[in-house]
């Protein structure tokens, strides 16, 4: 169990750091729109304003991807997990805390992915408020 807890507190951490420096860079892109917007006297829902909310949302969903594809190569690389797709499948649903039948898994990775689902409810929240802060900034509350 410890060493389960020591590998999952590492995830915990990176993947917190790579969140942290991805919305970090996100806002301030945002910024630079912002200026940008107030310069060129363009609104928040302009056709450019728009596409740029697009590319938030795109660049949020890296960031997601690139946390559940490091514990998709966790399980692959430990063998918890058969193959890519099982590994990347498991991971997905397990970040996203959709639910899954674990029965595949090894049981010394059962509390890995449990603290995976618990990390990317905190992450997905983390990206979900800084979603709002960005559409309250538009005036589209």
């Amino acid at each position: 169990m410890i060493g389960q807890l020591a590998i999952s507190t590492a995830m915990v951490l990176l993947t917190v750091a790579i969140h942290g420096a991805g919305l970090l860079v996100l806002s301030r892109m945002l910024r630079i729109e912002q200026r940008e917007e107030r310069a060129e006297h363009i609104s928040a829902v302009s056709p450019k304003g728009i596409a740029f909310t697009f590319a938030v949302v795109l660049g949020l969903f890296a960031i997601h991807g690139i946390e559940i594809w490091l514990y998709a190569a966790l399980y692959l690389a430990a063998g918890a997990l058969p193959d890519l797709q099982t590994s990347v499948y498991f991971s997905t649903i397990t970040y996203g805390t959709v639910g899954y039948d674990d029965a595949g898994l090894s049981r010394a990775w059962q509390l890995v992915a449990a603290i995976e689902g618990v990390n990317g409810v905190l992450l997905l929240g983390w990206s979900t408020a800084f979603f709002v802060s960005l559409i309250a900034r538009m005036g589209l509350k």
